[in-house]
């Protein structure tokens, strides 16, 4: 009898680590937690979590207790440079994940609601006030051997101990980045920005608000019970990276509320990098969230690109632990992830250079060219609901064949299901694992997948029949069923009609498959998982 695999180690106790951690857990692999601090965060950092982040953590049961904590949001309103409204950003159709576009939260209510959860999984162990100071290099191929500490001790060598896996989760200044010798690429930025977290605040808009004033660039995000984010930046000699007094505060907030010293929650100056680590992966040791990436943070996906890094990691890891796939299969994590977060880094500074410009003309020729834009409803579609924003996609990596669905992830209607055809979230449908939709096939085509190719595949796969054209959804043996119960099941899988979508537990799409495509997919997902 083969022993237990060991543990994961997950590096940083931020809301990456915990949420990487959490769907391990979930998922019932054995994960170690250590974070160099005394407790969680109590900085103002990250305030924006998307729809994406949250279907994310439906998938560990923590999308209820997140919500409570946070403002489900309406986007973001855009001003120009004399105060007016521009536009209002909304995303894409309400709910197409399930979930508000854009929600603003506070990170320390975040982190504390993620660390309860974990604390109460079994198979979890939770360990603050405890750091990495070494990542040995091991000739045992199965294990990676670190050494570990209580932060502060310099009078002893800590403990060494053997781990499946090590996920640096550790930001933007990594130890594990730092100890493999994995650098970064990119640019960064000096100007500071002062931000402040408030209370007692009059702002009850459900949206931030970017006010592009050339002479003092802004953004204002309102959150639950009086507190309100303001960001301000900063002329040169007016602070430094890490400064923040409350004079300068209340000056710079003072066009719009009065404020007292007491009402300042928490407040910092900082810079800002966009940069790339030039591998995420070596050996045993995987990068996520800004151990892997740093971006400039108008777009709001610094801390969201990380939880789609502990998406993609998680259930990857979770497969290889359990002996369901082999090692390989992490070596699609980097080509999956890192085009778009690269992009996101790029689109984020750019976003930055045009949206808080401190340059006159440069403000006066975006505000025409976006009141240009609004006039006619291309580019009104352009500005509202974002398509300038780089799609999350799949390019490379556990993905097979040319179709425009594959690579992109699948949205989550309501659907019908039987016998009670009580309209439910897809994701309900769906389970934990892969998922294989029939769009509208006959049942002998779904035989196909009897064949070596699919049948000695390790990880199980739900199958599902998709009922278009306002049909009645039918269960067939050993297949649920699922019909349209809002219109956008339609308008995600009709240009599937007729194949199979192979869905991947992060809901992105593996394959569109015809009955003639199913071998040589079948082959190709072996290769990888086998």
């Amino acid at each position: 009898m083969s022993p237990a695999p060991l543990p994961v180690l997950v590096v940083g106790g931020g809301p990456v680590g915990l949420t990487a951690a959490n769907l391990l857990a979930a998922s019932g692999v054995q994960v170690v937690l250590v974070e160099r601090n005394a407790s969680t965060s109590d900085e103002a950092k990250a305030i924006s979590l998307d729809d994406e982040s949250l279907r994310t953590l439906h998938r560990a049961d923590l999308a209820d207790p997140v919500l409570e904590t946070v403002v489900p949001g309406t986007g973001t309103r855009y001003y120009d440079r004399r105060g007016r409204p521009l536009f209002h950003a909304r995303g894409p159709q309400p709910y197409w994940l399930g979930y508000p576009f854009k929600n603003q939260f506070a990170q320390p209510e975040l982190e504390r609601v993620l660390l309860d959860a974990l604390k109460s999984r079994p198979g979890a162990d939770v360990r603050f006030s405890t750091e990495l100071v070494a990542v040995l290099d091991d000739e045992c191929a199965d294990h990676v051997s670190v050494g570990l500490r209580t932060t502060g001790d310099k009078s002893g060598d800590g403990e060494v101990a053997q781990f499946s896996w090590v996920l640096g989760c550790d930001g933007g200044r990594s130890t594990v980045r730092e100890l493999r010798g994995i650098g970064m690429t990119g640019n960064s930025h000096e100007e500071v920005w002062l931000v402040a977290d408030t209370t007692g605040d009059h702002h009850e808009e459900r949206y931030g608000m970017h006010h592009g004033r050339p002479d003092r660039p802004t953004v204002i995000v309102p959150g639950r019970g009086g507190r309100c984010r303001y960001e301000f930046l900063l002329h040169p000699g007016e602070g430094r990276k890490g400064e923040a007094d409350f004079e300068t505060i209340r000056r710079l907030i003072a066009p719009y509320r009065h404020i007292t010293e007491d009402q300042v929650e928490r407040s910092t100056s900082y810079t800002f990098n966009a940069v790339v680590a030039d591998r995420w992966r070596d050996g045993r040791c995987l990068l996520l969230g800004d151990a892997a990436h740093m971006m400039p943070p108008f777009a709001g996906q610094g801390l969201n690109s990380g939880v789609r890094d502990a998406a993609n990691v998680a259930w990857k890891i979770s497969e290889v632990w359990h002996g369901r796939a082999a090692e390989r299969l992490l070596d699609t994590y980097e080509p999956e992830r890192r085009p778009h977060a690269t992009a996101m880094v790029k689109y984020s500074e750019k976003l930055g250079d045009v949206v808080m410009t401190t340059d006159k003309r440069r403000a006066l020729v975006r505000d025409i060219a976006a009141r240009s834009l609004l006039l006619t409803p291309p580019g009104r579609r352009y500005l509202t609901q974002m398509r300038f924003r780089p799609p999350a996609r799949h390019d490379a990596g556990l993905v097979h064949g040319a179709h425009k669905l594959t690579g992109s992830i699948l949205p989550q209607p309501r659907v019908l299901v039987p016998p009670s055809l009580r309209p439910r979230m897809l994701d309900g449908v769906l389970g934990h694992g892969f998922a294989l939709l029939g769009v509208d096939v006959p049942d002998e085509a779904w035989q196909r997948f009897d064949g070596s190719e699919w049948r000695d595949i390790a990880w199980p796969i739900r199958r599902i029949d998709v009922f278009l054209d306002d049909r009645l959804p039918k269960a067939e043996a050993g297949r649920y069923a699922i019909a349209d119960a809002d219109g956008r099941l339609e308008e995600a899988l009709a240009p599937a009609r007729n194949r199979f979508v192979l869905v991947k537990p992060d809901r992105y799409i593996a394959a569109v498959m015809g009955p003639n495509d199913i071998p040589g997919v079948g082959a190709s997902l072996r290769e990888v998982m086998a």
